[in-house]
């Protein structure tokens, strides 16, 4: 059986808290994702994918585009999809 490693060092006494309340049996996360907003997130989704879609072409710096990436690997999202929720948000 593989053991979990041990956190020994806290940048504080408030981070320690965190992590020992964290890793208690007690422990039981909270959504804050509540049914109303749900439904406004799945209304947003379906009306964006509704949306006729063109392909372009476009040149990036190597630099920028691994950022995105990684961007979007930390947000858990393709980065094609961020790129275009990025530029979704510039233009509206």
């Amino acid at each position: 059986m593989k053991k979990e490693p041990a956190i020994g060092h806290f940048v504080d006494d408030e981070e320690k808290e965190i992590v020992e309340a964290v890793e208690s049996a007690d422990f039981h996360p909270v959504s804050v994702l509540t049914p109303d907003l749900r439904a406004q997130y799945e209304a947003a989704a379906h009306a964006t994918m509704n949306e006729r879609r063109v392909k372009i072409s476009l040149r990036l710096p190597e630099s920028d585009l691994l950022r995105l990436k990684a961007r979007a690997l930390r947000e858990g999202m393709p980065y094609q999809t961020l790129i275009n929720s990025i530029l979704h948000k510039a233009v509206s």
